[in-house]
């Protein structure tokens, strides 16, 4: 058996598959270029720059391809995950907001502020969760409790209690 056989059309895998075809380096594609490319442009553009210190300096020319009205919404849902997974900003909130507001949909980036609600939620639990231990401990302590045991008791390191010591 050939493996051109498990094609539909096997003389049409042959002929892709037994010729050469060209292999483009988007990393050398001036953005000027990838502008014209139309529906895949934006997933190129961001492959192209996803490691640069900061994604703001993308904003624009993302927010123009969104407006000229030919991304899709899974290529946006695909956009949105690649940048949260491989990009960085500094300015995150703006960012996705102003990207969510181009957005004609709406439903997939919203998902992104739902991420970082969702993000900033766990945060403050975590941090709430620490000031109850401090809390805990400063009463513990007050009460006389050696710091080994106060330390044992709220699951902060011995560190943490001689710093809620310095608060007193």
């Amino acid at each position: 058996m050939c493996w051109f056989d498990i094609f539909y059309s096997p003389e049409l895998a042959r002929r892709v598959y037994n010729s050469p075809f060209p292999l483009v380096d988007i990393t050398i594609t001036p953005d000027d270029e990838i502008m014209q490319h139309r529906r895949i442009a934006i997933l190129e553009l961001l492959q192209k720059h996803i490691r640069q210190r900061d994604l703001m300096l993308l904003l624009e020319q993302l927010v123009t391809l969104i407006d000229e009205g030919y991304t899709s919404g899974s290529q946006l849902v695909a956009m949105q995950n690649y940048m949260l997974q491989r990009g960085h900003t500094e300015q995150a909130d703006l960012f996705y907001g102003v990207l969510r507001d181009r957005e004609t949909g709406g439903e997939s980036m919203m998902t992104l502020a739902q991420w970082f609600e969702e993000k900033g939620i766990e945060k403050g639990i975590q941090q709430g969760r620490q000031e109850e231990r401090q809390e805990f401990a400063l009463r513990l302590l007050s009460k006389g409790m050696s710091r080994e045991d106060v330390a044992e008791m709220t699951n902060l390191s011995l560190a943490e209690i001689d710093k809620v010591i310095n608060l007193i």
